[in-house]
């Protein structure tokens, strides 16, 4: 099995083209990680180790819910959705992960997934005032996102449970992902996941802060 929880490096947009896209469901709730552990132990259950991600910042816009922009481990990440599964499962593909400085053209093509304008007149950008320029943007928000992460598998399906705090704000999260769409769907109904909301990133963080 590949190393899902390789460590953060920079890509190329080309590279990242050639990535096959995993598809995700992932619900948001109250009391989730409970009724996940409760359903865990099937006998085909393998457990990672927990995981606390390093503080990263997610770029939100009034325009769109599919472009997950986010910034970790000082790289500027872009994935963007590109479809969904019969089942609704959402498919976002990777962009490239771009090291800072940031040269325009690479920042004016992330701008653009994000749907809005920005006078850029520098050939390059450091991270600190991108994020400065998000800030001050309008239709733009900028949001601290912390992440206490439990993963496993089930069926060789990516899983996880989660601990995730925008701004400070905690809340849970449960998700199943993988090119494997059947076997993801035996997965979320094995995990009792199927009659809840597929809710993902960017729209939780919207609506903890008060964007939606």
């Amino acid at each position: 099995m590949p190393d899902v929880f390789a460590k953060n490096q920079a890509t190329s947009a080309e590279d990242a083209a050639k990535i096959v896209p995993r598809a995700e469901f992932r619900v948001f709730e109250n009391g989730i990680i409970e009724h996940v552990k409760e359903r865990l132990w099937n006998g085909k259950t393998v457990l990672f180790k927990a995981r606390r991600m390093p503080v990263e910042t997610y770029f939100l816009s009034v325009h769109t819910n599919e472009a997950n922009v986010k910034v970790r481990d000082g790289l500027l990440d872009i994935k963007t959705k590109v479809g969904e599964t019969p089942e609704g499962y959402e498919i976002f593909q990777p962009r490239g992960k771009f090291q800072f400085p940031v040269n325009r053209d690479d920042l004016a093509t992330i701008i653009s997934h994000l749907q809005v304008e920005m006078d850029l007149k520098e050939g390059k950008y450091e991270i600190e005032t991108f994020i400065d320029m998000v800030k001050k943007h309008r239709e733009l928000t900028a949001v601290n996102v912390e992440k206490m992460r439990y993963g496993f598998t089930i069926d060789e399906i990516i899983c996880e449970y989660a601990q995730v705090w925008f701004n400070g704000a905690l809340v849970e999260t449960a998700c199943a992902e993988s090119e494997n769409y059947a076997g993801m769907k035996q997965v979320i109904q094995e995990l009792d996941l199927a009659s809840k909301p597929n809710t993902n990133y960017l729209r939780a963080a919207k609506k903890v802060v008060g964007m939606e």
